[in-house]
């Protein structure tokens, strides 16, 4: 009796505790969760002070604008770079304090940017605006994984085991 006690208390306590750590959300990530709970949010596990882009079509003058970010150990954003190439509606036609204008091969760069965030909000485009996320110089188009015109916020934390299972896995899903 003592022998299948101790193996039915081993058992329950790895249960209770396989149980309580799918819920602790220990994995990093950077998180794009729609506003409407309907939908299922997406991730790419990341570290710390990593990079990522988000490039997107100007609505108006139709060229690519390439925003660049990087994780801060406080999971935080910055943004450090805006890239564009019309001063159309809706662009900078210069920096702000501390940062730097460049002109190169066309295009605008706006760079040493220190904008930072503790998250932020895109609309995903339904027409033209074909928003794309790019890491480690690939890109994900994002419209592929949340639904077009969706509201979505974008932000670094951790996530639990079952929020990942819900979740997808961007780097997973091209």
């Amino acid at each position: 009796m003592k022998k299948s006690t101790l193996i039915i208390t081993l058992c329950s306590v790895l249960f209770v505790l396989s149980v309580v750590f799918a819920f602790i959300p220990l994995r990093q990530a950077l998180v794009i969760e729609p506003r409407d709970p309907t939908l299922r949010l997406a991730y790419i596990p990341m570290k710390e002070e990593a990079y990522f882009k988000i490039k997107y079509t100007h609505s108006i003058h139709l060229t690519d604008v390439v925003e660049s970010y990087k994780i801060l150990p406080d999971r935080k954003i910055q943004q450090y770079e805006l890239m564009y190439e019309d001063f159309s509606i809706g662009m900078p036609s210069d920096s702000e304090d501390g940062e730097t204008f460049v002109q190169e091969n066309g295009k605008y760069y706006i760079k040493n940017m220190k904008r930072i965030f503790p998250s932020f909000y895109i609309r995903i485009g339904q027409v033209r605006a074909n928003h794309r996320l790019i890491y480690h110089k690939r890109e994900y188009p994002l419209a592929k994984i949340i639904k077009p015109g969706a509201s979505v916020k974008i932000e670094v934390r951790k996530l639990s085991f079952v929020q990942q299972l819900k979740g997808v896995n961007i780097l997973e899903s091209f």
